[in-house]
């Protein structure tokens, strides 16, 4: 057990320490206005150039932006859970302690959110409905990536069909992948908004394992 919470730690501190260095280079190196508005972004050879292979479009940003309800729905399953397991064993201390874990991880995903809606690294690579939006990091990467496997771990401890947890947790990961990818060819994400959103939520995630790990 100690083996396996020092190599989620390991993975957790590694994750952020690569989120950060990605943010400050994103901030810093090649730092050009090509965005609407002339709005600056870092890496803009790289962005610019794999944003004019992709092409914008805006089907497949409905389409990702309609399916981000879906975690936002698997949370809202995990908090009826927490509350049916509270009504029915009487006490709030007797509700899984991974439930806690689980409900405390979401509301940091939230703060993450909230505080690249505020410090804003970069704007997105075109307008939506007229107005220029921060851009980094890609929070449909942040939200999917973060609610998803957090889920299948959930899961994976709950299901006791074998067939059944390999169901979920292929539908899962497929569902996890055709976000990111969509997201990212939509081009309503620069390249490294994507690259931030994946890095920033492998070090939550597995801050989450280890944290459950310890209780």
């Amino acid at each position: 057990m100690k083996n396996r919470i020092r190599k989620s730690f390991m993975s957790a501190s590694w994750s952020f320490v690569a989120f950060v260095l990605w943010t400050v280079a994103v901030s810093r190196v090649d730092l050009r206005a090509i965005g609407p508005q002339n709005s600056s972004v870092g890496f803009a050879t790289v962005n610019g150039f794999f944003h004019s292979l992709t092409g914008v479009h805006f089907l497949l940003y409905n389409i990702t932006d309609w399916l981000g309800l879906v975690p936002i729905f698997v949370m809202v399953g995990f908090a009826v859970l927490g509350l049916a397991q509270w009504i029915k064993r009487r006490q709030l201390r007797n509700v899984d302690v991974s439930l806690f874990v689980l409900g405390g991880f979401y509301i940091v995903v939230a703060a993450a959110y909230l505080f690249f809606e505020n410090v804003v690294i970069n704007y997105r690579p075109v307008l939506i409905e007229g107005i220029l939006e921060a851009s980094y990091p890609s929070s449909t990467t942040l939200l999917v990536m973060c609610v998803m496997p957090t889920a299948l771990m959930q899961l994976k401890s709950r299901v006791t069909s074998g067939r059944l947890r390999c169901l979920l947790s292929a539908l899962i990961i497929a569902f996890t992948i055709f976000m990111v990818v969509i997201r990212l060819i939509s081009g309503v994400h620069w390249l490294s908004d994507i690259v931030g959103g994946i890095l920033l939520s492998a070090g939550l995630v597995s801050a989450y394992h280890t944290a459950v790990l310890l209780t």
